[in-house]
């Protein structure tokens, strides 16, 4: 995969006194490389069942509105089964917390939601209920977490899953394999 290649372009090895030490990454760095360690890991395992991109989303609206100023939307990973044209649109997420807090009470980030919310109802242009959204957050050491149970908004399935970076290999490619069958 091209994580080598990420690490040497963002942070650089320095040598003092013989000794090699990897300058630390700043946690946005981080997001990227989580984001695009799991872009390629699909890529890579499932490009015969999968259309894997990194896909625009463009807002369902009508043409002729000419609403100039709405942002773009830009998926992290979008998977098509190619099979059945299902699609599971993926938001990848690095942050120390998964969970907000709120009056003592524990949540998902609600920009979060809002935003993998607003890509799959937008993409979905005809409420088909085919496409379904994840979000993905790495796992941290919180003792609160998402319980990964999916869950309808209207005809869309979501669900908020986590990926523990801290295991074998063979575990997180059993997780991301585990996230896929979503669809």
């Amino acid at each position: 995969m091209y994580i080598c290649y990420f690490v040497m372009n963002s942070q650089l090895m320095t040598t003092e006194s013989g000794e090699y030490r990897m300058m630390s990454f700043k946690e946005d760095l981080m997001s990227r490389l989580y984001e695009k360690f799991v872009f390629e890991y699909y890529r890579q395992h499932f490009r015969d069942t999968f259309y894997v991109s990194s896909k625009q989303i463009h807002w369902n609206i009508e043409d002729d509105l000419g609403i100039p100023f709405l942002p773009q939307m830009q998926s992290d990973i979008m998977l098509i089964n190619k099979a059945n044209d299902k699609t599971l649109i993926i938001d990848t997420k690095y942050y120390s917390h998964i969970m907000q807090t709120n009056y003592d009470t524990k949540s998902y980030h609600s920009n979060n939601m809002y935003q993998i919310f607003t890509y799959v109802k937008n993409y979905d242009k005809n409420n088909t209920g085919n496409v379904s959204g994840i979000l993905l957050y790495a796992k941290t050491d919180e003792t609160v977490l998402p319980d990964e149970k999916p869950f309808k908004i209207g005809r869309n399935n979501f669900s908020v899953k986590t990926l523990d970076l801290n295991t074998e290999f063979s575990e997180i490619s059993n997780r991301l394999n585990e996230i896929i069958k979503f669809i």
